[in-house]
């Protein structure tokens, strides 16, 4: 019953974002993480994490995210999420628009004793920024 375990640990890296309890990121991320798709200028381990969603979270404190789906099997779980916020901050040098954005991305982590050890994933930046009117659109609905 490896893969609750893993379930659980991907429940609760969402909860600390969505909390802003990001400390929680410690617990859950192996020091030895290997990011394959890394922010830029990210550091690394759970302190580049850290550093990350505090920067998201200046740039949408009411960020949330929703799972829509997820898979796992006994190392690894995958999931596709659905990120909602207002735009209260600077975020890639935009300063606020006070629009509210809908994103999506998608992100697989292998896991070790309910730590991530490894992770892929991608985030819709190109699409916030269309929605922040910064970039032209691609007339999509994100439902």
């Amino acid at each position: 019953m490896n893969h609750q375990k893993n379930i659980e640990a991907q429940k609760r890296f969402i909860e600390a974002i969505n909390s802003g309890r990001l400390v929680m990121l410690k617990e859950l991320i192996d020091p030895s993480l290997v990011d394959h798709d890394p922010a830029t200028g990210q550091r690394h381990g759970a302190e580049g994490y850290i550093d990350f969603f505090s920067e998201l979270l200046g740039a949408f404190p009411d960020l949330k995210i929703q799972v829509k789906h997820l898979v796992a099997d006994e190392h690894s779980v995958a999931m596709a999420y659905k990120m909602t916020g207002t735009h209260r901050g600077s975020f890639l040098g935009v300063e606020p628009t006070g629009h509210t954005i809908i994103s999506r991305g998608i992100q697989i982590g292998r896991y070790n004793g309910g730590r991530i050890v490894e992770r892929w994933g991608v985030m819709d930046e190109l699409g916030i920024l269309e929605q922040l009117g910064v970039a032209p659109g691609r007339n999509r609905a994100m439902a």
